[in-house]
């Protein structure tokens, strides 16, 4: 057996949303986590189901609050106690969900003996572990300085440290100042995010759980372009500067999300390169720094806000980073593989930003692809995974938490028959009932795929339509009525896939959260209708 090295990082978080409508399993889902090496995991709610599971995993988990439910928390610190009393108390303290900070000690080996290798986590409180059969027992004065020391067990050295302070968080709404949302959470969000404080402190679970609100990178900007340049947003300035403060006073961290791939679809002028990490960009020049790429001068242009307003020292958590791999040109594998892992590359050595030094902490985003979100920001939304909805991974990609270097699939997924939803043949793409069919299914379904650029680009109009159809087919467990389009659909079971575009198998529903959306046949808005028929009778 190969020596294993176990390195001292804070490891790689994802995001795991669940606005799909066939979500695999939440005990599938943290194995697959616990088998990929991912240390930490952030929600957008706090879904009961989803938190069991992760119940005595390990896994550290952020909890979501909601954006639609700030209004509620920054009226009432009642509601925020029942909240937390509900969401994190009950899940800490009867499902040992991984939400609060207990210092831990870790005993690690190095091999000297190559039949064995042993990882113990032994509690502050406990001075003895079992190993092998053998009591350890060390006296937690003997390490040395910073938390090191040694211990011998025949032919095994095992070297322990002491955790630096590993919170778990409270995410209070998720990008609230978003210029888009038209300063809807503008007066909500800090007052919600000091009654979850409030209601943490009540709790007895303030130094242990930390508060934080993800903000997306439109809260700060740089008059000059510049990161040295760097200030929060105008229009919101004294709010953040609030925020920040109450954050710093709490021992909290400022999250932020950073999406280069935004950039480079919202501006058609954006070089290209400078979205990843390989060198080959020109770099903005500030004083004397160069930025090779953008999530570099990104975050530095966040340091220097804090910077100026009195917080340089405040921790950052990148809370979303990621590459999407379909539903626009510049969404696809080799993309979302090179972004991916040259992130993962760049942050490896804990070296920083040059504004920054040390580790960064990070979730990716996002862990499974979500067929059921909003596609108002691009078609792209559906297709950050980087495993499929089918806990299949997408493309190579070494997170440095295993010997495979590559991601661990989804075990013991269930699918549903092999069967699909077509065109007729002998249907004729002048009868109307096509395009009242198309937008039917395509509303209801995901066609997200289909388009200029696209997995699914390069179809013809009968391939087109037939996608659709089968997608609104396997969004409905395959029932016999979700084909049947006026004579002119049939099931087959041979499979239509072409080239990179496939048609899937849905997965079996998951049945264990009332919440799970499962499939519903509802009509389409009128002119989302339109819009898709457009798209899908004009792409051939």
């Amino acid at each position: 057996m190969p020596a294993l090295m176990v390195g001292r990082v804070r490891g790689i978080g994802a995001n795991w949303g669940t606005q799909a409508s066939h979500s695999l399993p939440p005990d599938v889902v943290v194995k697959m986590l616990k088998q990929n090496g991912f240390q930490k995991v952030k929600l957008f709610d706090a879904d009961y189901d989803t938190l069991r599971a992760l119940g005595r995993s390990g896994i550290e988990v952020m909890v979501g609050i909601p954006n639609d439910m700030l209004a509620s928390f920054a009226s009432s610190v009642k509601a925020a106690e029942k909240w937390v009393s509900k969401n994190v108390s009950t899940h800490i303290s009867t499902n040992n969900v991984n939400i609060s900070n207990h210092s831990r000690k870790f005993l690690s080996c190095l091999v000297l003996s190559p039949d064995m290798c042993f990882e113990v986590i032994v509690a502050c409180k406990s001075n003895t572990k079992l190993a092998r059969g053998m009591v350890i027992m060390y006296a937690a004065g003997a390490s040395s300085a910073g938390g090191r020391g040694e211990i011998w067990v025949g032919a095994l050295k095992f070297k322990i440290w002491e955790c630096s302070g590993s919170h778990r968080y409270v995410a209070v709404g998720n990008e609230p100042f978003l210029e888009t949302y038209n300063g809807s959470f503008l007066r909500t969000t800090y007052p919600a995010l000091q009654n979850v404080q409030s209601a943490l402190i009540k709790a007895g679970l303030s130094n242990q759980v930390k508060v934080t609100v993800p903000l997306n990178a439109d809260v700060y900007e740089s008059a000059g372009s510049l990161p040295s340049g760097g200030d929060f947003r105008a229009d919101i300035h004294d709010l953040m500067v609030a925020i920040v403060k109450f954050l710093s006073d709490n021992g909290a961290p400022f999250t932020v999300n950073i999406y280069p791939f935004i950039s480079l679809y919202s501006d058609p002028n954006f070089p290209v390169e400078y979205a990843f990490f390989d060198g080959n960009a020109n770099p903005i020049i500030d004083g004397k720094v160069s930025y090779y790429n953008m999530f570099d001068a990104n975050y530095d242009t966040l340091v220097w806000a804090l910077q100026k307003n009195g917080f340089g020292n405040l921790p950052i958590i990148v809370g979303e980073i990621g590459w999407p791999t379909d539903g626009d040109r510049n969404a696809n594998l080799v993309y979302a593989q090179r972004f991916n892992q040259g992130f993962m590359s760049h942050i490896s050595g804990g070296k920083g930003t040059p504004m920054r030094a040390g580790p960064i902490d990070a979730y990716l985003f996002s862990l499974i692809d979500e067929d059921s979100k909003s596609i108002d920001p691009g078609n792209f939304e559906r297709h950050w995974g980087i495993f499929y909805y089918n806990g299949q991974p997408k493309y190579q990609l070494n997170l440095g938490t295993s010997n495979t270097g590559s991601l661990i699939p989804a075990q013991g997924v269930e699918y549903l028959e092999k069967k699909w939803c077509v065109l007729r043949p002998s249907t004729q793409l002048d009868n109307p009932d096509v395009a009242t069919s198309v937008s039917y299914a395509c509303g209801l379904g995901d066609c997200t795929s289909l388009g200029y650029g696209t997995s699914c680009g390069n179809l013809e109009s009968q391939g087109n339509i037939s996608y659709a159809f089968n997608s609104y087919y396997q969004k409905n467990n395959q029932l016999d009525s979700a084909c049947k389009f006026t004579n002119i659909s049939m099931i087959t079971k041979t499979d239509p896939s072409v080239g990179s575009c496939r048609f899937i198998i849905m997965i079996k529903p998951y049945y264990g959260g009332a919440e799970r959306r499962l499939g519903s046949l509802r009509k389409l808005p009128g002119l989302a209708a339109a819009l898709v028929l457009l798209l899908l009778l004009t792409v051939v």
